[in-house]
């Protein structure tokens, strides 16, 4: 028996050592043709696709996606597909390119199929070896990374013009300007008379934060700016109709209204806090229509930018009114997120900042 092993031990050390160096000869020989227009042997080719898909699968499946219907992200991403991408994964108006072609295996055209978001941020960091894919995470941080795959959730669903549209919009490879300068709203005014305002009760909060900012005092990092950078007009008129809807019945106190344009999911940020739609319907809601029944509103900058099934209102307004007995005028920023599903638009986010406005002496 231990000489039967023996025997078949010896077999299977010989014919493995036979397909090594048949394997060693076959490289060596430079039989195998390498080149990109020689294509891969279905069977080597399938091997090599479940390779990749399960080796990517297994290393995204633990990444915590951040919010990717967050306007500047996405805003941010459309910039640096831009600037990065499109040679191999096309554009909504581009049917190919120079280099596309010459490539094997041929890209994915980004622009009609969706990815799946925690896949997508792994390759577009580590890239895929053996590919043209590089790995953009050795020259650009997570959060960029990020904003990219926020605009491949959009991508699919745009015409060539609203891809042209966000990407005029957007720095190419630099950081979003959220100064919150004038600069920012050269193409945001339009029907001044027509925009509603943004709608948002002083927080305290927020008033001690921007405060003690000026001051130079220490402390939790301050929230960035709203920026309406980028934001035009009439650009996406099923949202602002939305979204005059939404400042109309705060103003008026109409608590139904207000919800009914609010998504189950939404979220509601003032301040330093984030409220989902019943907390914010328990709350802040009723003060906030205190507030302005009382309070004279001018309208400032409004404007709009479509993507796909996902847009973008922001609006500026002067607030002058009364708050614990005291006259108070705040200069209010307000970023809506709104979603298109069935043909109807709704509130998915709301972001509002609020600052007093120095020197007032009512």
């Amino acid at each position: 028996m231990k000489k039967h092993i023996k025997h078949h031990g010896i077999t299977v050390a010989v014919v493995l050592g036979v397909l090594a160096i048949g394997a060693g000869a076959f490289v060596y020989s430079g039989v195998y043709n390498i080149g990109a227009d020689d294509h891969h042997t279905k069977p080597v080719f399938a091997l090599l696709q479940t390779l990749r898909e399960r080796s990517i699968q297994a290393r995204s499946a633990d990444l915590k996606v951040p919010d990717l219907n967050d306007p500047q992200l996405i805003l941010k991403g459309a910039g640096q597909y831009a600037a990065m991408c499109t040679q191999c994964h096309l554009t909504p108006a581009m049917k190919d390119s120079e280099l596309r072609p010459g490539l094997y295996p041929q890209p994915p055209n980004l622009s009609q199929v969706r990815v799946d978001p925690k896949e997508a941020f792994w390759v577009i960091k580590h890239g895929i070896k053996m590919s043209a894919m590089p790995a953009w995470g050795a020259s650009h941080d997570d959060p960029t990374i990020w904003s990219m795959v926020a605009f491949l959730q959009k991508l699919p669903d745009m015409t060539a013009a609203q891809y042209k549209d966000i990407v005029a919009k957007a720095p190419p490879d630099d950081d979003m300007d959220m100064d919150g300068g004038d600069g920012g709203h050269s193409h945001t005014h339009g029907d001044a008379a027509q925009a509603m305002p943004a709608m948002a009760m002083p927080d305290e909060h927020s008033h001690a934060d921007a405060h003690d900012h000026d001051q130079g005092a220490k402390g939790p990092a301050a929230e960035a700016p709203i920026s309406l950078e980028g934001l035009r007009a009439g650009a996406a008129p099923g949202a602002e109709a939305v979204a005059r809807r939404f400042h109309e019945a705060l103003q008026r106190g109409d608590r139904e209204a207000v919800l009914a344009v609010l998504a189950p999911d939404v979220s509601i940020r003032e301040g330093s806090e984030t409220q989902t739609r019943d907390a914010y319907a328990g709350g802040h809601l009723d003060a906030d229509i205190a507030f302005l029944k009382q309070a004279k509103v001018t309208s400032g900058a409004f404007g709009s930018m479509a993507m796909g099934d996902t847009a973008m209102v922001g609006s500026e307004t002067t607030i002058a009114g009364t708050a614990k007995g005291k006259p108070l005028t705040v200069r209010s920023r307000e970023m809506l997120t709104l979603r298109q599903h069935d043909g109807a638009w709704q509130i998915t986010a709301v972001q509002w900042q609020s600052a007093p406005v120095e020197g007032d002496s009512r």
